[in-house]
C-alpha cells in the first residue's frame, strides 16, 4: 500500500516537474546551508585548537598589568631578569621559564630585506613553545650571558632572505647590528589568526636589550608546566610569588596577569562553537521557508485536483487514504530536497574548507538531523493541505470545475 502511495506521489510530482523543483528549493538551501555552516565551523574549531596546541603545552603567559576595560597595562612595572630567576628557583613542577621581549625590525641579507618580528629570549623559550630546531644549534651559555651577536631564524626568513636549505654561518643585519645565523626552526605554518609563525628571528635576550630595545625590560614571561602537573596550581604559585616580589598589599589588585593556555583554548574554541551554532540556526530558517513553500504548493495541488479527489472518495476511498496520499507526496518532496541539500552542503563545505585551509570534518549526526528535519517539515507543513483534501465533500468535489 505504501509503495502505491509513493508511486502516485511521484506521478503527481512529475506532472509539474518545474513547480516541484522550485517548491523544494527552500529545503535544499536550508539543509545545504546548515550542513555547510556546521562542517566549516567544525573544521575551523579543529584548526584553532591545533594552532593553539602549537604554541606550547601546559603553557602560561605572565604579563605586566591587567587586561580588560578600564585597565591600563602600560602603567604597570615591567618584569626584569631577577623575576625570571626567582621563578626558576622557587617554582616547582615547571620545565621551562622564558623571558620574552619582541619588536618588529628590518632584516637585511645581501640584496634582500624584510620587516620581521625579532624575539629576545633564552633557550627555555623553545621548551615552552614545543619548538624544535630543523638544523643548527641553540644559544651557548656564553652567548646568552654576554649578549652574543647570534640568531635563530624561522623557515620564512630562511626562504625569503637566504633561499638555501642551510644558512648556518651566514650573516644578516638585524636593525643596526650584524648577527650570525646559528640555526633554523621547524616550520609551524600559519596561525589561526592569519599570522605567519615562521616569519621570526630569535636572539639572546641580552642581545635584544642592548642592540634593539635599549633597556632591560621584559614584556612577558612564558612558563611551561611539567606533564601531569595542574597548571592552575602553577598559576597560583606564580601569582603568590609575584605579589610578594612586587610588594602588593593584601586586598590590592594584581598589577600583572597570568593566563593559562588551556583557558585561552577553551575560550577560543567555545567562541567558534557558539558562532557555528548561531550560523547553523540562521541557516535553519530556510527550512521553515521551504516548509511554507511546500504547504502553499500542496494547497494549490488540492485545489487543482479537487475533482480527482471527489472521484476517489465517491468510489470508496477512505478519508485516511486520501490524507496519506497527500502526506506522502509532501514528504517525498521534502525528502528529495533534503537529499539534494545534503549533497550541496557537503560540496560547498569541501570547497570552502579547502579554500580556507581548514580540515573537512563531517558530523554524521548533523547530516542525519538535517535529513530527518526535512522529513518532519514535509509532515508538518503537508498535514493541513492533506487534511483539507481528505475532508472534501465528494458531491461538491465532483461538481468542481
Amino acid at each position: 500500500m505504501l509503495f502505491e502511495q509513493i508511486r502516485l506521489a511521484l506521478q503527481a510530482i512529475r506532472r509539474n516537474t518545474l513547480r516541484s523543483l522550485l517548491t523544494v528549493l527552500g529545503i535544499v538551501i536550508g539543509v545545504g546551508a546548515v550542513i555547510a555552516m556546521v562542517t566549516i565551523g567544525n573544521g575551523t574549531t579543529a584548526k584553532v585548537t591545533a594552532d593553539l596546541a602549537k604554541l606550547g603545552s601546559n603553557l602560561l603567559f605572565v604579563r605586566p598589568g591587567q587586561f580588560g576595560p578600564g585597565r591600563a597595562s602600560s602603567e604597570a612595572k615591567p618584569f626584569n631578569a631577577r623575576d625570571v630567576e626567582a621563578m626558576r628557583s622557587q617554582l616547582t613542577g615547571v620545565k621551562g621559564v622564558a623571558p620574552v621581549s619582541q619588536q618588529s625590525v628590518t632584516l637585511v641579507a645581501g640584496a634582500e630585506s624584510r620587516l620581521t618580528p625579532v624575539i629576545g629570549t633564552e633557550n627555555d623559550y623553545f621548551i615552552t613553545q614545543d619548538w624544535a630546531l630543523k638544523s643548527g644549534r641553540l644559544f651557548l651559555e656564553s652567548e646568552s650571558r654576554g649578549g652574543g651577536a647570534v640568531c635563530i631564524v624561522g623557515e620564512t626568513v630562511r626562504d625569503k632572505l637566504f633561499a638555501v636549505p642551510d644558512p648556518e654561518g651566514r650573516r644578516m643585519r638585524v636593525g643596526a647590528f650584524s648577527c650570525e645565523v646559528i640555526g633554523v626552526l621547524e616550520a609551524k605554518g600559519e596561525s589561526s589568526f592569519g599570522s605567519d609563525q615562521d616569519d621570526i628571528v630569535v636572539v639572546p635576550i641580552r642581545t635584544y636589550q642592548r642592540r634593539i630595545a635599549g633597556n632591560t625590560d621584559i614584556t612577558r614571561i612564558q612558563v611551561s608546566a611539567e606533564d601531569g602537573v595542574d597548571t592552575s596550581e602553577v598559576q597560583s604559585d606564580i601569582e603568590r610569588l609575584l605579589r610578594e616580589r612586587r610588594r602588593i598589599a593584601a586586598g590590592k589588585e594584581d598589577d600583572f596577569s597570568v593566563r593559562d593556555m588551556k583557558q585561552i583554548a577553551q575560550t577560543t574554541t567555545g567562541t567558534t562553537a557558539m558562532l557555528t551554532g548561531l550560523l547553523g540556526a540562521v541557516a535553519a530558517v530556510s527550512l521553515l521557508v521551504g516548509g511554507i513553500g511546500i504547504m502553499n504548493i500542496m494547497l494549490v495541488s488540492v485545489t487543482e485536483r479537487t475533482r480527482e479527489i471527489g472521484i476517489r472518495l465517491a468510489i470508496g476511498a477512505l478519508e485516511g487514504q486520501v490524507l496519506t496520499q497527500f502526506l506522502v507526496e509532501a514528504m517525498v518532496l521534502s525528502l528529495f530536497g533534503g537529499l539534494v541539500g545534503i549533497l550541496l552542503g557537503l560540496g560547498l563545505a569541501a570547497g570552502a574548507t579547502s579554500a580556507l585551509g581548514v580540515p573537512f570534518l563531517v558530523d554524521p549526526q548533523i547530516v542525519l538531523v538535517a535529513f530527518l528535519f526535512s522529513a518532519l517539515v514535509g509532515v508538518v507543513f503537508g498535514y493541513f493541505p492533506a487534511r483539507r483534501a481528505a475532508q472534501l465533500n465528494p458531491i461538491e468535489a465532483l461538481r468542481h470545475e
